[in-house]
């Protein structure tokens, strides 16, 4: 039985229909690369998958059930990185992601935090308001939760890659790898070419006039 699955998923958008009956299937270990133009709809697959919008048609099932009928136990097995960081950029990294994690029911402690943002090279800027973090440095800090919800096994993430230097995307592909290898899965997006040495299922969506 796959992990999250989608059945005759079809998405319209102000009239314009973006994709029509798409089928998914990831099990565990799966990564799965959607590609394709802008305006083809990748961003509202991935929402659509999250449960975040209603598809025009077709359904989404976690484990089996459908999202909706099981929205409780997948919205804890889920996270989700889309392209607002949430983060709050008059609080430091740590008060952001200690506040992150109440809200997810994250069990974490201080030190916790300061170890993970030290391995996203962001050691001397815990204290720091995240408004005068760089780009790149505010990715890292919304990039913390890939190591403190670790119960998660669905990963859904849009462009996860945006703003990251060499070293970033490096430390995120590591990462991606380390869960799928923890029987986790992953669907995602993204501009750039994958990276990663691991086996992809790639879904191409076109441009839909």
């Amino acid at each position: 039985m796959p992990l999250l699955s989608a059945h005759q998923l079809s998405v319209s958008k102000r009239d314009r229909l973006l994709f029509d009956e798409i089928n998914i299937s990831v099990s565990a270990g799966d990564l799965m690369y959607i590609k394709g133009p802008n305006g083809a709809g990748k961003t509202s697959l991935l929402r659509v998958l999250t449960g975040l919008v209603n598809a025009d048609s077709g359904s989404v099932a976690y484990r089996g059930q459908n999202i909706m009928q099981n929205r409780e136990t997948y919205q804890s097995d889920l996270l989700y990185f889309g392209h607002a960081l949430g983060i709050n950029r008059s609080l430091n990294p740590l008060e952001n992601l200690m506040y992150w994690c109440c809200q997810h029911n994250v069990m974490t402690t201080k030190n916790a935090i300061y170890d993970i943002l030290s391995v996203l090279g962001l050691v001397g800027l815990e204290d720091v308001p995240v408004s005068n973090l760089s780009a790149g440095q505010q990715r890292r800090v919304a990039l913390a939760r890939f190591w403190l919800k670790t119960a998660a096994t669905v990963w859904i993430l849009d462009e996860p890659f945006t703003a990251l230097d060499v070293q970033g995307i490096a430390l995120l592909n590591t990462r991606i790898i380390e869960h799928l290898q923890q029987g986790g899965c992953v669907v995602m997006t993204s501009h750039q070419a994958l990276d990663v040495d691991y086996p992809t299922k790639e879904l191409q969506l076109e441009y839909r006039i």
